[in-house]
């Protein structure tokens, strides 16, 4: 087996900037008891103004006050790791969270599909790029490994015969034992596993507690470290908390292209697609506004599930400012993508009639988009209609003309030929309507052909009803 592990040394932090409309500016997080706060982690910018990790606050602001001040919030931290575990569920069937802030994949099974390993591990590292996390990333034959190997660098690749090298370089510190263990190795003048290993395991056995030689056999490979596997939850809950009351849809945007970028993210781990979810609007008193919104086939790209929110959410009135959003789907029909040609020539800005309509119902609202669809009725003025369907119906009893007009018109004169028919249609006693016609494909006198019928039982003029293309 294979196992990619994928660190996040920085998790706290970008979980809270992946979400913050000005991620560039300086920033700190803050922890600890009121009359000592200590900044528990500083971005570049915070950093690039003398501010470090532990400082205490008072010492931070006696340097510079031009910097925002977050707490450190666990909950966000396990938001975070939840969602990663989910999109990380889209390259394996077995992802753990057994270590903290690190993700363990078993990628072997994953390889005749999404490999060979260099084109998973860019396509990796651009997804959680684009989901804002800063990582570093190993591969090696068991996790356990895989997972101490991150600590020292980025991009390492054992394979079963460069592993035993690369572990004995490994510093006993970054080795995963208990600190007492690592501080008592390194007073005993042992800085490597190379010359932990060379001691006799007896001795070792004596002077250490079982963990130390269980944590030298798990690297190695010899014993197995139990996982429990990560199962992707049946509904998606995502909330996002703004930093100031908001009363404009503009100021919404963002959080809001966060949410549909982490729904398109955990659709995609689960294979599926969305065609309803809602949008909460969060206020400081009163009930939260409730915006739902629906789509008319399943959907999972990240720029439409925004654009479609986003046409919903501007044409909503804010009664009220917002504090929060948060974004919820229960419904999960299975996603079929668009199929399209090997060669396809349509321009690059072109858009298919799904994203186009979505579109036009985003813009218009929902009832202002129809499509036609078939009543069982055979005369033709009743057969069709408008209607909030997903689909286009064309399943019709017969031959009919692409333009069909509203009411039937009288044919000056006598048609050229026939080309084809009768299909008589009897139908409508029981409404009042009843009609008794005889249908014909007939060509005119300016070569065009129409859809045109006589009533049963009379020489009477034609009459068009439609025209063929």
């Amino acid at each position: 087996m294979r196992w990619a592990c994928i660190l996040f040394p920085q998790l706290a932090l970008d979980a809270v900037l992946r979400r913050h409309p000005q991620p560039e500016q300086p920033l700190v997080l803050l922890s600890g008891p009121p009359q000592r706060r200590l900044l528990r982690a500083v971005n570049p910018a915070a950093r690039a103004l003398g501010l470090r990790p532990g400082l205490t606050l008072a010492a931070a602001q006696a340097l510079t006050r031009d910097f925002e001040q977050q707490e450190h919030d666990p909950a966000l931290i396990e938001t975070a790791e939840a969602l990663l575990a989910a999109w990380g569920y889209g390259f394996s069937s077995q992802v753990s969270r057994h270590y903290p802030r690190a993700l363990l994949l078993e990628i072997q099974s994953s390889l005749p599909l999404l490999g060979p390993w260099p084109r998973l591990e860019r396509r990796l590292r651009q997804e959680l790029q684009g989901l804002g996390f800063r990582h570093r990333l190993a591969l090696a034959p068991n996790p356990v490994a895989a997972r101490m190997l991150t600590n020292v660098a980025d991009g390492l690749i054992a394979s079963p015969d460069d592993l035993p090298r690369l572990l004995d370089r490994l510093p006993v510190e970054r080795a995963g034992f208990a600190p007492q263990q690592a501080q008592a190795l390194t007073r005993m003048g042992i800085r490597r596993l190379e010359q932990l290993k060379a001691l006799p395991r007896a001795a070792l056995a004596r002077r250490f507690a079982p963990e130390l030689l269980q944590q030298l056999d798990l690297l190695s490979g010899s014993r197995s470290l139990a996982l429990e596997f990560y199962r992707p939850p049946d509904r998606f809950v995502a909330r996002v908390e703004l930093n100031f009351e908001v009363d404009s849809h503009q100021a919404l945007l963002f959080p809001l292209r966060r949410l549909t970028a982490d729904l398109a993210a955990w659709l995609a781990s689960r294979d599926r697609g969305v065609q309803r979810f809602l949008l909460w609007l969060e206020h400081r008193q009163g009930p939260a506004t409730t915006l739902t919104i629906g789509l008319l086939a399943p959907e999972r790209d990240a720029a439409l599930l925004f654009e479609f929110a986003r046409g919903r959410l501007e044409q909503l009135q804010v009664v009220a400012p917002v504090l929060a959003l948060r974004l919820e789907s229960e419904e999960l029909p299975l996603f079929v993508p668009e199929r399209h040609g090997l060669f396809d020539e349509r321009p690059a800005q072109a858009v298919g009639w799904e994203v186009l309509r979505e579109r036009l119902r985003a813009r218009l609202g929902e009832e202002a988009v129809l499509g036609l669809g078939i009543q069982a009725d055979h005369r033709p003025e009743r057969a069709l209609v408008w209607r909030h369907e997903r689909r286009l119906e064309t399943v019709l009893p017969g031959l009919r003309p692409g333009w069909l007009l509203r009411e039937p018109r009288p044919l000056d004169g006598q048609p050229r030929r026939i080309l084809a028919g009768p299909e008589r249609i009897e139908s409508g006693w029981w409404d009042g309507g009843d009609q008794r016609r005889d249908y014909y494909r007939i060509e005119v006198a300016d070569g065009r052909q129409a859809w045109a019928f006589r009533r049963y039982g009379e020489e009477a003029p034609w009459w068009i009803q439609g025209w063929f293309a």
